[in-house]
């Protein structure tokens, strides 16, 4: 007999279907992601003056970061609602790379983990800095999405340096 991986978003019929956790244990979960968008040095320089025309481009994108960690059950069709307890987004600014590091932390209390709510906090809030930023260039790159720490469930992962 064949040794046949079982798919846990696939039913015995091959139907995609979400991950039943009814008979799972609620518990404490975190997860850290982090990726970046490169802009040029007069976007920056806009940025820490406040002088982007569309207004607090940190702030605003902090804001989208947040709605979005909260809204990810909407967006990811198979994700599960989490209840978050707390959502926190930091940005780094690295004038010598011309590029702001955004860090999502995320933590809730539920049968599932917050990983997907991370990253998508992140992503979210660098493409606001996009929408924000464009009318002064639209040579801005978005990359490096990753996660970088989870605790809770079955395993914890933190990712090597």
């Amino acid at each position: 007999m064949k040794n046949i991986k079982k798919f846990t978003h696939f039913d015995n019929n091959g139907k995609v279907k979400m991950v039943d956790v009814s008979k799972k244990e609620d518990t404490f979960r975190t997860a850290k992601a982090r990726g970046y968008i490169i802009l040029n040095s007069q976007i920056i320089k806009k940025i820490k003056e406040n002088k982007i025309q569309k207004g607090d481009a940190l702030a605003v994108a902090k804001i989208a970061g947040i709605n979005a960690a909260k809204k990810t059950s909407d967006l990811i069709p198979l994700c599960h609602q989490i209840k978050l307890t707390g959502i926190n987004l930091d940005f780094e600014i690295s004038e010598s790379e011309n590029k702001i590091i955004a860090v999502s932390t995320i933590k809730g209390y539920d049968k599932t983990g917050v990983e997907m709510e991370a990253l998508t906090a992140v992503v979210l809030s660098l493409v606001t800095i996009y929408d924000m930023c464009k009318a002064v260039s639209k040579k801005m790159i978005i990359g490096g999405i990753e996660l970088i720490k989870k605790t809770g469930g079955k395993s914890d992962y933190e990712k090597e340096c």
